[in-house]
């Protein structure tokens, strides 16, 4: 069984050996599901010959407003022009009613108009943080993956040895 390589940068509660220079260090590389992790300092991240960071292009707008953001202007906007023709069909049915009348609900609509319509709150949309993403070399790869198969084969060795037949014991006789 294999794991893919495509390793997330994490930070330990505790140091360990680095995998290359064997000094303390916190950084961890894991795959998603920990099937295979390494700790690391951070100066070899930077090294092409051991890991080499993958970027992930941002799907971002040019004026930085993400697509729900667009979405919910776009409808407050709907609203808006909504009610205006409501507010329009209304005087023109009304005319006959006193303009004092007319101006107070003016008001009011314009009111509650610009409660929804108020900036949106920057906690709601903000990024969700994500771990760095790197690509080992192939060659520590391939030796991450041969050390991964030579544990398993030794305990799947473990496994089988209690039920495999002994060595004889006795001499062999003539």
């Amino acid at each position: 069984m294999s794991f893919p390589n495509l390793y997330y940068k994490r930070t330990a509660a505790t140091a360990k050996a680095c995998y290359i220079c064997y000094k303390p260090t916190a950084t961890v590389l894991a795959t998603i599901d920990t099937t295979d992790f390494l700790y690391t300092c951070a100066i070899h991240l930077l090294d092409h010959g051991f890991a080499t960071r993958v970027f992930e292009p941002e799907v971002e707008n040019k004026i930085g407003a993400s697509l729900e953001e667009i979405a919910k202007v776009k409808e407050e906007w709907e609203e808006k022009q909504r009610r205006k023709k409501e507010k329009e069909k209304k005087e023109k049915t009304d005319k006959d009613k006193d303009k004092a009348v007319d101006e107070g609900e003016k008001k009011e609509d314009d009111s509650k108009m610009k409660v929804p319509g108020s900036l949106p709150t920057s906690g709601s949309t903000t990024p969700k943080p994500t771990h760095e993403k790197y690509i080992l070399h192939r060659d520590i790869f391939a030796l991450r993956v041969s050390e991964h198969r030579r544990r398993r084969q030794t305990s799947q060795a473990k496994d089988l040895a209690p039920r495999l037949p002994g060595a004889p014991s006795s001499s062999l006789s003539f």
